[in-house]
């Protein structure tokens, strides 16, 4: 099992995020720094989705399955049953060019959708500029090296200050 710090850089935007919001979040992907965090913030306060396709990590986090959290594994993406209002939603799945799919579906049903590993080196891995023209704001989130950028057709996030 790998670990890097870096992959942890989408935590101050979930932070603040959380702390202006108190509705359901979306989790596309499991991770040993989002589903912790997401889990407590979210613990009796509000519902909280985590998806996976992983069957590695679906054993180390089932122990964070409880009425407030549902841990869905998929083997499709496809067949992901997100179409639905969220205040959060949280991508990092795999794989990777899989995330900008999950984007189109939500384009239209959340008011904060964050995007892991936005930075200008992983455009050709992810492809995001492909789903950037479907949102009216876009903030990006560049003081570390795996960048994060919030997407929203409902709120203005241009001046969002972390």
């Amino acid at each position: 099992m790998r670990i890097n710090k870096a992959w942890s850089s989408h935590l101050p935007i979930l932070i603040k995020l959380l702390s202006i919001t108190d509705g359901d979040v979306l989790e596309m992907g499991i991770g040993f720094y989002s589903t912790p965090f997401l889990h407590w913030a979210c613990f009796e306060k509000r519902k909280l989705v985590s998806y996976e396709n992983n069957p590695k990590y679906m054993g180390y986090f089932k122990s964070f399955i409880s009425d407030q959290h549902n841990i869905v594994f998929v083997e499709d993406w496809d067949n992901a049953d997100i179409e639905r209002p969220w205040d959060i939603v949280f991508i990092d799945h795999a794989p990777s060019l899989r995330r900008k799919e999950e984007v189109r579906r939500l384009a239209n049903w959340a008011k904060y959708i964050v995007v892991h590993d936005t930075q200008p080196n992983a455009e050709n891995k992810y492809r995001y500029n492909e789903i950037y023209p479907l949102f009216k704001y876009r903030y990006n989130y560049t003081k570390t090296a795996n960048h994060t950028c919030i997407l929203s057709n409902f709120i203005d996030v241009t001046q969002f200050d972390i």
